[in-house]
């Protein structure tokens, strides 16, 4: 009896971790489990239950020839979490795959590189700056895919815009880039650079279009949305549009709760309560006013030197 006991259990072991799919393939062919082992001070243990006892060893990292491992659950359950509005959450979740992974880099079947690119394209889009530009040397020494190498040109512009005004540069390059790929997440990335580059001129009607166009025509793209929805709305309050920025405001705190992105919504919309639309016609002749008080100092400077009269 003890003997079909230790049986069942051992088997049982075996069964739930090829239920899971995750397991390291040794080079003698044999496959260690998801649940036979775990990571201790960078060292791989491995526990195997024999009836009430266990025994437990060190895995040579030499010894493992690949990785078995579907499509990991960080990746899904981050971009989850940021169709969510949840940044940081997901920021965190991945972070804790890339040091998973980081322990099999350069073994067949790995996922590292994959987690670890979602990794900083989150801290990017979550405006960890510092965090993105201290990463970069280790990501572009990485052996990157040709969509990988494209995604990081992206990074590298988006990092551009953060650290220049030539803004100019940055839309022909941003636009060019859209021309030569039909990809819709490079699209959603690039078209809102594209916005925050409209945003930081102040051209608010720009700003707005380009952030409406990630949720009209990059939908699928979700973890770009919930802060494209945000920033449209915060262009609706500088255009002076107050009630249609808290229409907004109120459907994506409805839309995301106890995200970060409901949080800052609900601050926009408190700042705004009861206030009411400015027409355009208002806000225009404001700008004008403002403008034209600047106009004498600057008119006597900017006049061209007058034609000296034909003979």
């Amino acid at each position: 009896m003890r003997t079909f006991a230790l049986i069942l259990s051992v088997f049982a072991v075996i069964a739930a971790g090829s239920a899971s799919g995750q397991a390291l393939v040794l080079k003698d062919g044999n496959r260690i489990f998801s649940s036979e082992f775990s990571l201790q001070d960078g060292k791989i243990v491995r526990t195997i239950q024999i009836g009430e006892q266990k025994a437990t060893s060190v895995v040579d990292k030499r010894n493992i020839d690949s990785l078995e491992w579907p499509y990991p659950a960080e990746l899904t359950e981050s971009s989850d979490l940021l169709a969510k509005g949840k940044t940081e959450e997901a920021i965190a979740v991945l972070k804790k795959g890339r040091d998973f992974f980081e322990n099999f880099e350069g073994i067949e079947g790995n996922w590292y590189i994959d987690i670890y690119f979602a990794y900083i394209e989150a801290l990017n889009q979550g405006g960890k700056f510092d965090d993105v530009v201290k990463s970069l040397p280790a990501l572009r020494a990485l052996q990157l895919t040709e969509a990988q190498k494209m995604r990081l040109r992206i990074i590298q512009l988006d990092i551009e815009r953060q650290t220049t005004s030539d803004y100019v540069s940055i839309i022909a390059e941003a636009q060019g880039i859209l021309k030569e790929t039909d990809d819709s997440a490079i699209g959603a990335s690039l078209w809102a650079m594209i916005a925050d580059v409209h945003a930081r001129k102040k051209e608010w009607d720009k700003a707005l279009l380009a952030y409406l166009r990630i949720p009209v025509f990059f939908g699928t793209q979700m973890q770009r949305v919930p802060e494209a929805e945000l920033n449209a709305a915060k262009a609706l309050i500088h255009m002076k549009r107050y009630e249609d920025a808290g229409s907004f405001l109120s459907r994506i705190i409805e839309s995301y709760p106890g995200s970060q992105v409901a949080d800052a919504a609900t601050k926009e919309n408190a700042a705004i309560s009861g206030m009411k639309n400015v027409a355009e016609e208002e806000v225009a002749a404001a700008t004008d006013g403002k403008a034209g008080e600047a106009k004498p100092a600057e008119s006597e400077a900017a006049k061209p030197a007058a034609a000296a009269p034909k003979a």
